[in-house]
């Protein structure tokens, strides 16, 4: 388990938006967490589809050898896919509206986000099917999933040649969230608290293609592509309840950033905000404005992006930046890191300080 500690907050990385064989997926969940455990994960969230899983499956969350397993699911079918965290039994959404699924995780207690966004299909295999949000009038979601790890990849295989190619290069190539998600995403942010996640979508599914079976996203490579990293300022309960409840309120409040991983570990990361007053804020928290410092810090050199309600307002290379603040706004951090014989790759996107 990570007990990274640094600017008083502890550090845990998990993997959400997962699929096991109760919906579409191709492993167990004692499979999945397996996988996870290796991949060094401290938790993870499974988001099976509710239209293929008879039941939420509670029974299996739980504490495995140091990983906290957690049970959600995927509202939706056709359209408007909608993430649900933290829900207290099953529920259907068939036949509701965009906002009346909303609305359903709401009266639920769930922790909610929507998923896939503004994705693209695999012109490959998938004959032009995208599973996007396209009401976007809704209200009253609390987050949005802006970098899913088995979209970004699978919208650029065209062919068998294009397959081979990012299969042989998905860590160097993959895209990061798209412009169109990030500047809906600001746009929400410059009127209230929206939290991002990031996901991997992950399915370890067979693939088949003429007589060709074998499995091109396995767990063991998905787990540890897009992750959150949680910070608590207390250390994760050994009580799984009580973890339960420091993991989801930390995805509720948005005090995490989204990392790829297999551009370069990303423990350590850290945006947070002293004001003149001496009061600290750290990613996901709001305050009124006060003029004070940003202060990025990142565990190798790349190249840092501020942004301020969603336009770029500085640039540093290296591992460190601050900068002072004189204006209200929106304040998030993106991180590029550069890989041999690539240009920079998007590495680290965090949620904004709210300075209102």
């Amino acid at each position: 388990m990570n007990n990274n500690k640094t600017n008083d907050h502890f550090e845990y990385v998990g993997n959400l938006h997962i699929h096991s064989r109760y919906s579409d997926g191709g492993g167990s969940v004692r499979e999945i967490a397996r996988s996870a455990r290796t991949a060094g994960l401290d938790f993870i969230i499974l988001n099976d589809h509710n239209y293929m899983t008879d039941t939420l499956h509670l029974e299996d969350e739980g504490n495995y050898d140091g990983l906290i397993v957690l049970m959600g699911l995927e509202l939706g079918r056709r359209y408007h896919h909608y993430l649900a965290f933290d829900l207290p039994e099953m529920v259907r959404a068939g036949g509701l509206s965009p906002q009346g699924v909303i609305d359903l995780g709401n009266r639920n207690r769930a922790c909610r986000s929507i998923a896939n966004h503004y994705e693209n299909d695999m012109p490959f295999t998938e004959t032009s099917i995208a599973y996007t949000w396209n009401d976007l009038s809704v209200t009253k979601y609390t987050g949005i999933c802006i970098w899913n790890f088995s979209s970004r990849w699978k919208e650029r295989v065209t062919n068998p040649l294009t397959g081979l190619f990012f299969l042989l290069f998905k860590t160097r190539m993959l895209k990061g969230p798209s412009k169109k998600t990030l500047s809906f995403w600001d746009r929400q942010c410059r009127q209230r608290r929206v939290a991002a996640i990031g996901g991997s979508d992950a399915h370890g599914s067979l693939f088949k293609w003429g007589v060709l079976r074998f499995i091109p996203l396995p767990y063991d490579y998905t787990l540890n592509s897009i992750t959150v990293h949680l910070l608590s300022e207390k250390n994760l309960s050994g009580k799984f309840n009580e973890a339960k409840d420091q993991i989801y309120g930390g995805l509720r409040q948005g005090r995490l950033f989204i990392a790829n991983e297999k551009v370069a570990p990303a423990v350590g990361f850290r945006f947070f905000y002293i004001s003149e007053s001496g009061s600290n804020l750290t990613m996901g928290e709001e305050a009124t404005f006060k003029r004070g410092i940003l202060f990025i810090e990142t565990p190798d050199k790349g190249e840092i992006r501020l942004l301020k309600d969603g336009a770029v307002l500085k640039k540093w290379r290296g591992s460190s930046a601050f900068y002072e603040v004189e204006e209200s706004g929106v304040y998030r951090v993106e991180v590029y890191h550069r890989l041999l014989f690539f240009e920079p790759r998007p590495w680290i996107f965090s949620n904004p300080i709210y300075l209102r």
